[in-house]
């Protein structure tokens, strides 16, 4: 189980602290400074079965900056999402937790935390 936190996120703190409570064995990445390419960011999304505008913060300055509220969200725009999300990972919707089994969930509610953890296989 890896979990993807910005530091400075009281959601990915509150998150963390619930895998720790948990006993649950994860790895933390920084994704602000091990910034993930395009091809993980496919992967996650996959992984989360959403698309990139989906897992985007579309309230950060560089979201306004790049106009993506006016961005179409569609199969043919659906790369430049991808690339906008590798170029500025600030854009990326924390926590996200990669689950053990192949699985993926945005951890911003204990709800979230606990369907990730409830999907270990170390258990």
């Amino acid at each position: 189980m890896e979990i993807w936190i910005n530091p400075a996120c009281s959601k990915c703190r509150a998150a963390v602290s619930l895998l720790d409570a948990e006993g649950a064995d994860y790895t933390v990445r920084r994704y602000l400074e091990e910034v993930p390419g395009e091809g993980e960011i496919r992967a996650v999304l996959e992984r989360l079965g959403l698309e990139p505008w989906d897992i985007t913060r579309t309230q950060e300055a560089v979201a306004t900056e790049l106009g993506l509220k006016e961005w179409a969200r569609d199969a043919g725009t659906r790369d430049r999402w991808i690339a906008a999300l590798a170029a500025h990972p600030k854009l990326i919707q924390r926590p996200i937790i990669t689950a053990d089994d192949g699985t993926a969930v945005v951890a911003r509610s204990e709800e979230a935390v606990r369907d990730a953890l409830s999907r270990r296989t170390d258990v």
